[in-house]
């Protein structure tokens, strides 16, 4: 008798999470289990008809979803509004698609960012909607609120089993090193390639007083996948290390400037901004 499989599809799945989930199912894989990788080269997100062309090809069971319109600090200021139609848009054809093909699961990546700017620390899972996000990039961060509150009317309208992670700042191998698109940890590594090849200053933006907690992509894979197999909740579950893991950029950017042996100019730009200066989750 044939064993039936679970297909879990995941999008984003070039991303520095989805390469990430990649690396370690190759050596996690279940007999039962077939996945399946979506990149932006397999259909357009932001277009319902190839997102659901793409869920009619390959029939998930479950779906991971990663896909996202990202950027740093850089890229989100002047382009909220960009980033929470495309957000919205695709989160919207996801989640659809989902019902619609009657997906049993769907495990959704949220944000940190999502947080009230205004709050106490650390932050837990009932306080996304208690405040409105860091002014920098509201739009990235309602956008994906908006999947969690989706997420629930799903849940509570059509029975869906449609749950969230909300990581901390990622770092590790596939990240975007691209200064103006990626994640921090990425662009102050790029910075500092840059400046030492070219013997130039190594700038950072802000005071570098800014605190972030950081978590592996590899580690955030094992646990992404722990809570498509195993998390049984439909209330976002927050993967971050401990409060007193967080580091400052500035200590960040000093331990990357060792590990380059960079010995040349460091200048803080002090008028530009420092974004969120804390977003301490447990």
């Amino acid at each position: 008798m044939d064993m039936e499989k679970n297909v879990i599809l995941v999008t984003g799945g070039s991303g520095l999470v989805g390469k990430g989930i990649q690396m370690v199912i190759n050596s996690d894989m279940r007999e039962d289990e077939e996945w399946i990788f979506l990149t932006s080269k397999d259909a357009n997100l932001l277009n319902k008809k190839e997102t659901f062309a793409v869920f009619d090809k390959y029939k998930p069971t479950h779906v991971i979803h990663l896909a996202a319109v990202v950027g740093g600090l850089y890229a989100h200021i002047g382009a909220n509004c960009e980033f929470f139609r495309k957000n919205m848009q695709m989160n919207d054809n996801i989640l659809e698609a989902c019902h619609k093909t009657k997906v049993k699961k769907l495990v959704s990546c949220l944000s940190t960012c999502i947080f009230p700017n205004k709050t106490s620390y650390p932050i837990d899972e009932n306080m996304v909607h208690n405040g409105p996000p860091h002014p920098s990039n509201f739009g990235f961060s309602y956008a994906k609120r908006m999947m969690d509150v989706l997420s629930t009317a799903y849940n509570e309208e059509h029975g869906c089993m449609f749950t969230s992670v909300i990581p901390c700042n990622i770092f590790g191998p596939h990240d975007n090193f691209n200064v103006f698109q990626g994640h921090v940890m990425s662009g102050l590594i790029s910075k500092a390639y840059e400046a030492k090849k070219n013997g130039t200053t190594f700038e950072i933006w802000g005071t570098g007083a800014a605190q972030r907690q950081f978590i592996y992509n590899l580690d955030l894979a094992k646990l992404f996948i722990w809570a498509l197999r195993e998390y049984k909740e439909k209330e976002p579950i927050i993967f971050s290390p401990d409060e007193v893991d967080e580091l400052s950029i500035k200590d960040i950017a000093k331990m990357i400037l060792e590990a380059f042996d960079f010995k040349g100019e460091v200048k803080f730009l002090t008028e530009k901004p420092d974004g969120q200066l804390k977003k301490t989750a447990s």
